[in-house]
């Protein structure tokens, strides 16, 4: 009963907000710091920045836990490793999604749209773990960035992509955009689901209030794409989305605070 008035109390909400933006800033700030440190030192053996994108994720990973406010369940089994050829696609609800996404046992490299990579330590480290930054709708940018997301599977580093392109206000997922599932087929690349639920709760979107949240995610199994050409594109699309769909269902109870 206390901690579901807690839950419901708006000047408690209002004081835990706070404190998360604050351990969040400290987290970002004292992180990103550290983070440049270990970066030159590794520089000479990170061909691929899989060691500064491992630092980078656990950053995230701490900031998320320091919150009174969030938890996680990763649904088993998870797998340690995937393939490195390997394009991982997710609904998207949340910037908390990536928080929790950054828990996974696997380093990948992360599409995400430009202007984050603006932003004072995170955008930083993000630079510098060699995230791909994209402005959404301009060709130019989107063609260059598939290109680099190509780059890093032919060098056997997985890549993260949202192919709904922008968060949902809801559960319920968006249309999916086709560059995902080209890009796999391109490159010979698995395609792997991955599904997320509960944390449109945790940070709602265009709202600075933080709110309860148990963040749910479940791996599904991989897609091969060997034989598959251009024309089989929408098929793959839409057996993803359908796939990602039924995971949300399966989760979303088990998101419920």
């Amino acid at each position: 009963m206390l901690q579901q008035f807690w839950r419901r109390s708006p000047s408690v909400v209002t004081l835990l907000s706070l404190w998360t933006w604050f351990e969040i800033g400290c987290v970002c700030i004292f992180g990103c710091i550290a983070h440049w440190f270990f970066c030159a030192l590794v520089w000479p053996v990170d061909r691929n920045r899989r060691l500064a994108g491992r630092f980078y994720r656990r950053i995230a990973t701490t900031a998320m836990r320091l919150s009174p406010m969030w938890s996680a369940h990763y649904v088993a089994p998870i797998p340690k490793q995937i393939a490195g050829r390997t394009v991982v696609v997710s609904n998207h609800v949340s910037h908390l999604d990536s928080f929790l996404l950054a828990g996974l046992p696997w380093e990948m490299k992360w599409l995400g749209k430009r202007s984050l990579f603006n932003i004072p330590f995170v955008g930083w480290s993000m630079w510098l773990t060699g995230d791909i930054p994209v402005v959404r709708g301009t060709g130019a940018s989107i063609g260059q960035a598939m290109r680099r997301c190509g780059d890093y599977l032919r060098h056997d580093m997985p890549v993260c992509i949202f192919p709904e392109g922008t968060r949902s206000r809801t559960q319920a997922l968006l249309p999916f955009k086709d560059g995902a599932f080209r890009l796999a087929i391109a490159h010979g690349a698995d395609i792997l689901p991955v599904a997320v639920a509960g944390t449109q709760r945790g940070l709602p979107k265009h709202s600075w209030r933080f709110g309860f949240s148990r963040g749910v995610v479940k791996v599904g199994a991989p897609i091969a794409t060997a034989g598959l050409g251009p024309t089989d594109v929408i098929a793959l699309r839409d057996r993803v989305r359908a796939d990602i769909a039924a995971m949300v269902a399966e989760i979303e109870p088990l998101s419920r605070l």
